[in-house]
């Protein structure tokens, strides 16, 4: 693979593959000037661990995503990308080296249809972003010259009834190239890395400011009927700003679709020791009528489907190999962390090629047949079962535990000791939920409890409010 400028990367002093190194986040690769801010965001209110009591994950299963980036209606995003990134890059950097004249204008809405139906019925879940204004080409609530009105609502529709019930759909900033000036809608006149989405912009910039921006970005979206509950970043966008990013995900998302739990996808760690599980933030009020957060989704792979730029694929092996044994797939499930694998739309497609769609198809495969105890989530089912887990507080009572939850969560999973002859028994508010005995872990799911040596493990959906998890006789509540 030729060492290409990513735009994706954060600087401008790096080429592809040393970008893709320093964001998988192995050892120093993220530490070096970027960990420290990472963890300087502010985690917000917890409540006091309770001893003896732990949350699983959810159905005591490995949650698995897929993130798509780089994807919107009809537009192949990154065939008119390129210019702009050469644009903005002295000399236009490596970008003058792509033939991207040759490339179609259109990612067609027959493999739109073919990729979502295909992984439906594998019950694959995920985020697809939806670029609104892509690549300053047009808005997708306003005009898309080289498309007829009919046709681009025709792909809106298409995004909205078949993908909605398993993917989130995000804005990936508002052009994914220029930045808008918000009081014109039209790019900003200088064509420079400070005022391009993938780089500079977001540095210095306050909290206002950004929310402001990707409040202007989800707006596109609510107006042709895409809901949102998060946000993707375009390339390095935040990367200098991450505070501000967290603060100003959470209030843009709350106030443009009154999102619960708001969530952003900017982090992949591709190998390494370091967590990928989601990052929950500036949490607050959590004893009162208006709790928030925000959480930071992280992806666990790099992309080896076939990249923003149709380079040549790491391939499945990366992922998983044949076997089943070995890829940082297994390494991380095996780990019992989530699993988000990263891939960008132009590369599944791959000009018509659909090369990442095989690698992915076969990746799924391969996951399928090694593992029985995986369940495919949308990052907002993640977001808020993560959230659920750190928030939620725990009290003893004589008669077994009061939850108090922030947050509503389905399947919330617990284990936590009991006598021998308990059997749970779960209130919320004055209504007495049924549990039903299993015998195994691979058949819990909400409303089953199982034994497990002097312990209980319980699955239920977690009410917003109080939880009564009683072990013995049922009581009057």
């Amino acid at each position: 693979m030729s060492p290409l400028r990513d735009p994706c990367a954060a600087k401008t002093g790096e080429s592809r593959r040393e970008f893709l190194h320093r964001m998988a986040g192995a050892g120093a690769a993220l530490v070096g000037g970027q960990t420290a801010t990472l963890l300087a965001q502010e985690r917000g209110e917890r409540p006091d661990a309770l001893p003896g009591l732990e949350v699983l994950l959810p159905r005591e299963r490995v949650p698995v995503s897929f993130i798509i980036d780089d994807s919107t209606c009809l537009v192949n995003l990154n065939k008119f990308a390129i210019p702009q990134f050469a644009a903005a890059h002295p000399g236009g950097g490596a970008y003058t080296h792509y033939d991207w004249r040759a490339w179609p204008d259109e990612i067609p809405d027959d493999f739109v249809r073919k990729f979502g139906e295909w992984c439906g019925a594998q019950g694959v879940k995920g985020k697809y972003s939806v670029v609104p204004y892509p690549a300053c080409v047009g808005r997708l609530d306003g005009e898309l010259p080289g498309w007829t009105s009919r046709e681009v609502e025709a792909s809106i529709a298409l995004v909205r009834d078949l993908l909605l019930s398993h993917w989130d759909i995000h804005p990936e900033m508002v052009t994914h190239t220029r930045v808008i000036d918000l009081r014109t809608g039209h790019p900003h006149p200088e064509r420079s890395l400070r005022f391009m989405e993938n780089w500079d912009w977001t540095t210095g910039r306050s909290v206002d400011e950004i929310a402001a921006y990707q409040a202007y970005a989800l707006r596109i979206l609510k107006n042709v009927g895409l809901p949102c509950e998060g946000i993707t970043t375009p390339g390095g966008y935040g990367n200098r700003a991450r505070p501000q990013l967290a603060q100003a995900t959470l209030e843009a998302v709350r106030d443009v679709f009154g999102a619960e739990i708001p969530h952003y996808f900017r982090d992949a760690y591709a190998e390494g020791s370091q967590s990928v599980a989601p990052r929950v933030e500036y949490a607050t009020g959590l004893a009162g009528d208006d709790p928030r957060c925000v959480v930071s989704i992280v992806a666990c792979t790099g992309d080896w489907t076939g990249g923003w730029d149709n380079s040549e694929p790491g391939g499945p092996d990366k992922f998983i190999t044949a076997d089943g044994r070995r890829g940082r797939l297994v390494e991380v499930i095996e780990r019992g962390e989530p699993a988000c694998l990263l891939a960008h739309w132009t590369g599944i497609w791959f000009n018509g090629q659909e090369t990442g769609f095989r690698i992915f198809q076969e990746v799924v495969r391969r996951l399928h047949a090694r593992f029985d105890h995986l369940l495919w989530m949308k990052l907002s089912e993640l977001a808020r079962y993560w959230t659920a887990r750190e928030l939620t507080q725990g009290r003893r009572t004589e008669h077994g535990l009061t939850l108090q939850a922030p947050f509503a969560a389905p399947a919330f999973t617990l284990r936590l000791e009991a006598p021998a002859n308990a059997v749970p028994q779960l209130w919320q508010g004055n209504r007495l939920t049924p549990l039903r005995e299993v015998a195994s872990a691979r058949q819990i799911e909400a409303g089953t409890w199982r034994r497990e040596g002097g312990k209980v493990v319980v699955c239920f959906d977690l009410s917003k409010g109080e939880n009564r998890l009683q072990l013995g006789t049922v009581l009057d509540p």
